[in-house]
């Protein structure tokens, strides 16, 4: 086993398969103690079942390293309290929780059911925050931890998965309050967002130009679950790692202003802000739009 984690206590939520396990297996390599959770569920979210995570717990003693499972459903808060719960009767401390836990309900937005909602965003973003607000209240006695979110790319907005890209920007933002309001108690927060090859990826309908593996995030993870990422100060950033590529997000801010000579009636921004403000171009929609343009080419009869 490494010392890259050595003496660190770590949680990974949808850890039996795909990223989380990449990065359960990857931390036990780096010398911590892991609490491996997964509900065991299909994509679709059904099926639950703990051999997921007991599997991966095998494959961490088979190497020599530390391991318990946890297969409670994190969308609660009794679940996120109790995989924080096992780190402390466990290991008497938790340093690190990693939120990879995730299900797809794809649908296009008017077509949408609130069944096919609700699981997806209590899933990845309340299921982020059950353990963000576990493990926090612990860190702060600690005076120390990492909190490190799994967000996606499609926080910029998706064709036919509003509610899986709503979840994960609400991630974004949860995080960045995370890295804001638990600074002063030496806890750090960040968020991933991969692109790597896994059940969930498979069914990108768009071509993919970077990909990697899970075990590119899970290099990332562990870095960011390290002292060296405390120590360059690393708190409230967005990473994508996509193999040999590795990117920050900007942080939000204001792109153009303009101001009123007066007060604004609807006439008065209809003829200042087009011009003035304008707007900031979304590349995913010329995407969109490329698409159809070249799907309605194909579509065309010959001449």
């Amino acid at each position: 086993m490494g010392n890259f984690l050595a003496g660190k206590v770590v949680a990974v939520t949808g850890g039996g398969r795909g990223i989380g396990r990449a990065v359960a297996l990857a931390a036990a390599a780096a010398g911590a103690r892991v609490v491996v959770n997964d509900y065991g569920v299909s994509v679709e979210g059904a099926e639950p079942t703990s051999s997921v995570a007991e599997a991966v717990v095998k494959e961490i003693e088979a190497a020599g390293g530390d391991a318990v499972a946890v297969a409670d459903d994190i969308s609660t808060m009794a679940g996120g309290q109790r995989v924080v719960d096992t780190a402390l009767a466990s290991y008497g401390r938790i340093d690190g929780v990693v939120c990879v836990a995730g299900i797809l309900r794809e649908r296009m937005l008017f077509n949408m059911s609130e069944q096919e909602w609700d699981p997806v965003v209590a899933t990845h973003l309340k299921g982020t925050f059950t353990l963000f607000r576990a493990a926090s209240a612990v860190m702060r006695k600690q005076g120390s931890g990492t909190l490190i979110g799994f967000t996606s790319g499609n926080h910029q907005g998706s064709v036919s998965q509003a509610n899986y890209s709503a979840a994960k920007g609400g991630i974004i933002s949860l995080v960045r309050s995370a890295a804001l309001g638990l600074h002063k108690y030496g806890v750090t927060a960040n968020a991933v967002a991969p692109v790597a090859r896994t059940r969930m990826s498979a069914g990108v309908p768009m071509e993919l130009k970077e990909i990697g593996e899970p075990e590119d995030v899970a290099a990332l993870v562990v870095y960011l679950l390290s002292d060296r990422a405390r120590e360059a100060r690393i708190t409230g950033q967005v990473y994508t790692i996509a193999g040999p590529k590795i990117a920050v997000w900007a942080q939000p801010r204001e792109l153009r202003a303009g101001y009123a000579d007066g007060t604004w009636t609807p006439e008065r921004i209809a003829d200042f802000l087009p011009g003035t403000v304008g707007v900031d171009p979304m590349p995913l929609l010329e995407q969109v739009e490329a698409m159809a343009r070249a799907a309605a080419d194909k579509a065309r009869p010959n001449a």
